[in-house]
């Protein structure tokens, strides 16, 4: 187990996830094939150039979810009760095949449950492209950002 308890999740801190990943044509067509979404801009290569991204585009669900997985190891791994919430979630810019994703999440806000035996928190996560040609993070592109509110448990007694 790598994720924090919400004792250790602070308000204010950003986590660079070290995970990225380079999103496939294989992966795009079977997340649509997986949740029946038939949308010609992401699977017709010759209906996608006639579009103003001039080629297919990833679907955004995959690359939301992409950023969630990626979060997942400094964050939410075996301390997450539930996922409560997604808000806010905006594609700023698409997602092509071959582009390689990376994420990161701030800590927005947290308090404890009325029963004080768990805690909500919620990060801001944002998805960027890897920008290849220029090794400075700041060089990457936004393609994605959301606020994420999860149910966290708190460290056991005898860890605290």
């Amino acid at each position: 187990m790598t994720g924090l308890y919400y004792e250790e999740f602070e308000v204010g801190e950003r986590i660079d996830h070290e995970r990225r990943r380079t999103v496939s044509e294989s992966d795009n067509q079977r997340f649509c094939d997986m949740t029946m979404n038939q949308q010609p801009l992401h699977l017709d290569e010759a209906f996608a150039t006639g579009t103003p991204f001039g080629e297919r585009i990833v679907n955004g669900l995959y690359t939301m979810s992409l950023a969630v997985g990626l979060s997942i190891p400094e964050t939410t791994d075996g301390t997450i009760v539930a996922n409560l919430s997604y808000d806010s979630v905006e594609h700023p810019n698409p997602v092509v095949h071959g582009d390689t994703i990376r994420a990161r999440s701030t800590v927005t806000e947290k308090r404890e449950t009325s029963d004080g035996d768990r805690g909500v928190v919620t990060m801001h996560v944002e998805a960027f492209v890897v920008n290849t040609e220029d090794t400075d993070a700041d060089g990457d592109t936004l393609v994605c950002e959301f606020d994420r509110t999860v149910l966290s448990v708190k460290k056991p007694d005898e860890q605290s």
